[in-house]
């Protein structure tokens, strides 16, 4: 019998599931490659933006102006209105690097506000074609960058290239957990995760001076995901729309029946037209629920907290840190090529990636999240011994070096992955866009807190920075240990009708009070 189960789930990995999900998840592929593009050139990019301004170009290895307190210092009048001009340059690119770094960020969050909205308007297919017409226009405006005001340009690209991520980041998990049998969710919820991490790594390597990270192709290589955003928006063209959608938000069976049966292939789709039936009737009953409904309500304060903390787990980790970081230690530690001791962590954030999907269904959500916390906490505390006893022992920096490749492994174990799909499964359709939507909003905002603040916390705490992290990783797990429900192998319907009971429980007694009880809305309140 478990045998017949097992050849039956295989069943469900058709030609077309593996299709619709691949080419939903290019929409991650371009925001991972959006995430680690904009560093690599950074040099030869700046140099481009003193020359379009007609300013004094920064020579960042130069430090005999320097006083004790490294501030500049000048002696003669002449060289203190030279010291002024440079001081102005400096701010002046700064200003305009920092636009070009943080306005993808901020692009994200403004329109992470509007997936539930649009993905209801349109459907899930017709609005990630929809939105991807953002990100096609922000490539080519990067693409010609040194053909006009290229501060503008890259400004204006990351800016609109950020909306569509912002929108994306939310339309793709609704769409893959949708579609997705529920024996291989959490599975195909984590290549999400894979697709971060690959466009992150691709963009780490075609970065190289040699290839694309130099005064000539540089425009090249920030509008080469433009060339993603085409293959998605053709590929969109002949993927199914979610059936759920179709059944449940429309009404129409009989196109449900006919996606199911092209995502599903020969498999019999009785008991999952019979679970969107159930839910179909809890969703009529329940209502939409709007982002003010969600937030003021106490019935989902539990579970809305509970999206919010995984997604600030997954951002307040660290993880942005150390790959910002990783270099500066590589340096440290003696290594000739620091920039492909980066490009190695990459490798390990891509190739344990792929590892979870195997282990997230196996293990479930919960525990390889907590377990994925622990294991960075202690790379934590690994990396801080390593940094503060490097002057004393040189043989220290390689406990650092250690230290960043498990601290890379066990993000990707549970907390990068996990976030992006969990939302999803701990909402039912009413509150769920609405859901998806804040945890999004969240995301993006601390991405932008610590792209925006890390330097400034680096520079203040020195060597003892990431025990700053290691704390917030204590307060996550804890958080985890104590309010975050296991989800794996269950239906929709199912994490609601186990809600209803745990509730039904506890009206009729006080020992009835469950996690699970905690953290779902229902639409008896």
């Amino acid at each position: 019998m478990e045998k017949t189960s097992k050849m039956q789930e295989e069943k469900h990995l058709t030609g077309t599931l593996v299709l619709s999900v691949f080419t939903a998840v290019l929409g991650f592929f371009q925001y991972g490659y959006s995430l680690g593009v904009i560093n690599a050139p950074q040099m030869v990019i700046e140099a481009h933006y003193s020359h379009v301004l007609g300013i004094a170009p920064i020579d960042r290895s130069a430090s005999n102006f320097s006083d004790t307190d490294g501030n500049m210092s000048f002696s003669t009048l002449e060289e203190q209105d030279v010291g002024k001009s440079v001081t102005s340059s400096h701010h002046t690119l700064t200003l305009y690097w920092s636009l070009s770094v943080s306005i993808f960020a901020i692009g994200g969050m403004i329109s992470s506000f509007t997936v539930g909205w649009i993905g209801d308007k349109l459907g899930r297919v017709k609005a990630m074609l929809a939105v991807n017409i953002l990100s096609i226009i922000g490539n080519l405006l990067m693409g010609l960058a040194k053909f006009g005001p290229s501060h503008l340009f890259i400004i204006a690209g990351r800016a609109i290239t950020g909306l569509y991520c912002g929108l994306s980041s939310g339309l793709v998990p609704m769409y893959v957990g949708e579609i997705s049998p529920t024996a291989l969710r959490g599975a195909l919820g984590t290549l999400h995760q894979l697709a971060i991490v690959s466009g992150i790594l691709i963009s780490q390597v075609l970065g190289l001076d040699f290839l694309l990270g130099n005064d000539d192709m540089w425009p090249l290589l920030l509008g080469l995901s433009g060339a993603a955003a085409l293959l998605q928006f053709f590929l969109l063209l002949v993927c199914p729309e979610s059936p759920r959608y179709l059944y449940i938000k429309l009404g129409k069976v009989e196109e449900a029946k006919k996606s199911l049966k092209r995502l599903r292939g020969d498999c019999d789709p009785t008991k999952e037209l019979a679970e969107m039936e159930k839910e179909k009737q809890e969703a009529a009953s329940e209502k939409k629920v709007s982002i003010r409904q969600l937030c003021c309500s106490s019935s989902y304060r539990q579970p809305v907290i509970v999206a919010l903390m995984v997604q600030i787990s997954q951002q307040f980790s660290g993880i942005n840190a150390i790959f910002y970081y990783s270099t500066n230690i590589f340096v440290r530690a003696g290594v000739d090529q620091p920039v492909y001791a980066t490009i190695g962590v990459g490798v390990v954030n891509t190739v344990f990636t792929i590892i979870s999907v195997f282990l997230v269904e196996k293990t479930g959500r919960r525990s390889l999240f907590i377990a994925g916390l622990i294991g960075m906490l202690a790379s934590a505390v690994a990396m801080t011994v390593g940094l503060v006893l490097l002057s004393t022992f040189a043989w220290m920096s390689y406990v650092s070096m250690v230290a960043i490749f498990l601290f890379v492994i066990f993000f990707e174990v549970g907390p990068g992955p996990i976030p992006w799909f969990i939302v999803a499964e701990l909402f039912s359709q009413g509150p769920r866009p609405a859901a998806i939507a804040i945890a999004g909003f969240c995301n993006w905002t601390c991405n932008f807190i610590i792209g925006m603040c890390f330097q400034y916390i680096a520079d203040l705490c020195g060597s003892y920075v990431f025990m700053i992290f290691a704390v917030l990783l204590l307060g996550f797990i804890l958080f985890a240990h104590f309010k975050v429900p296991e989800t794996k192998g269950k239906s929709f319907e199912e994490i609601s009708a186990e809600f209803r009971r745990k509730r039904r429980s506890a009206i009729k007694g006080p020992k009835a009070a469950t996690e699970l009880e905690d953290l779902q809305g229902s639409k008896e309140v």
